[in-house]
């Protein structure tokens, strides 16, 4: 199992987070479900292992989802469209569109998404989809308050300025 960096409840800082090996080594030794990796004032980057046969579950977001994936194959079932997936290829999938991702390959199906703005706690580690879904259910896996702010609100209160 990798050694990933703790992430933080806290609204993030201003500075760089390096993940070296994003697309080869380091999403093919996590072993969980949905680990969270970082989250920031509009996006979230989450890792996720589907094991053999799995699924993510067929899911409608308010948010925006990019899917990378590092490993493995699947199908991608988007809007209503089939897409065969594999190592290297990415799907968007726009707010408001109902998706579902299965593993078909003989291995697990390792990807990383990005969500905009974020959709999961700041600290989330689920083992297991079964897990995942209980934490959802109950409300103890909602993304921080601070990554659902406006824009402006973030610009006009300083926590984020363009350039001068």
């Amino acid at each position: 199992m990798a050694e990933f960096p703790k992430p933080s409840s806290d609204r993030p800082k201003n500075e760089m987070v390096y993940f070296p090996s994003m697309t080869t080594a380091l999403p093919s030794e996590s072993g969980e479900f949905r680990r969270v990796l970082w989250t920031g004032l509009y996006s979230q980057v989450v890792l996720m292992t589907v094991p053999v046969g799995g699924d993510i579950g067929e899911e409608i977001h308010t948010v925006d989802q990019i899917l990378t994936f590092t490993s493995g194959m699947g199908l991608a079932q988007v809007g209503g469209k089939e897409q065969k997936i594999k190592a290297g290829d990415m799907v968007i999938v726009p707010a408001g569109t109902k998706h579902q991702f299965l593993n078909t390959g003989p291995t697990p199906l390792i990807l990383y998404t990005v969500y905009s703005p974020a959709e999961h706690k700041a600290t989330t580690v689920h083992k297991t989809k079964e897990e995942g879904d209980k934490m959802e259910e109950e409300g103890l896996d909602e993304p921080p308050e601070w990554s659902q702010r406006p824009k402006e609100l973030n610009e006009r209160e300083g926590w984020v300025k363009g350039e001068e």
